[in-house]
């Protein structure tokens, strides 16, 4: 019962994080994030069960909106996101208390997202939320001519992302989407941090070669 309980919770929490994630504006800093994360994420695998609800309402919102830019799938993403927090609670008990739950949460949706596509259950791409766009048009003073400027160039910067091999974008996508470390993200990928740098130096490339100076103007080094 307490197992039913708790994924009728999970359900929920689900659905609150979906309409989080379409009405927030300004995330609380990562650095705050990723330490209550952490925290409760440790209290859990030590069996601290009311834990739990701390560990979903961290990730789920991070995790969807990654699940999404890869899937471009809203009702994938939801999907995979559920199967995503089931596997954590199952596997709680392997991970390191004091460890960062974050690489290793992103590794479990990266896998099912694989797994799944290999399994010949790709969606066709239907176009994913613009989050590529200029900080200038999310703040509020950012003029009407400028919120389409940057829609526009966000939609560019997608179609780009869009064309990269797999590899390449992925691992762009963690370190200048997701602000993970390479290290982070060679543990999500499950490759080295060698492979992690050179693949997102040949995105950038990529990505350079077709947008010109876009990129220095939005911020994405190298």
């Amino acid at each position: 019962m307490q197992g039913a309980a708790r994924w009728q919770d999970v359900g929920w929490r689900l659905r609150a994080s979906f309409e989080a994630v379409t009405r927030r504006t300004e995330d609380k800093p990562r650095g705050q994030d990723a330490r209550g994360a952490d925290a409760a994420m440790s209290r859990y695998a030590l069996g601290d069960e009311a834990a739990f609800g701390e560990v979903y309402d961290a990730l789920a919102p991070r995790l969807y909106a990654y699940l999404l830019r890869l899937s471009r799938s809203e009702a994938r993403a939801e999907d995979l996101l559920q199967q995503t927090m089931l596997k954590i609670h199952v596997a709680r008990g392997s991970f390191i208390p004091g460890a960062a739950v974050a690489p290793w949460a992103y590794a479990i949706a990266h896998r099912l997202f694989i797994d799944g596509t290999r399994r010949g259950k790709r969606e066709v791409p239907q176009g994913a939320p613009d989050d590529s766009g200029p900080q200038a048009a999310r703040d509020e003073g950012a003029s009407a001519d400028e919120l389409v400027a940057a829609q526009q160039l966000g939609a560019r910067i997608r179609r780009e992302l869009g064309k990269l091999p797999e590899n390449q974008r992925v691992a762009f996508e963690l370190i200048k989407q997701e602000g993970m470390s390479v290290a982070e993200a060679a543990a999500v990928l499950g490759t080295s941090v060698t492979a992690v740098k050179l693949r997102a130096h040949r995105a950038y490339q990529a990505l350079r070669a077709a947008l010109g100076d876009v990129l220095e103007m939005e911020g994405v080094e190298p």
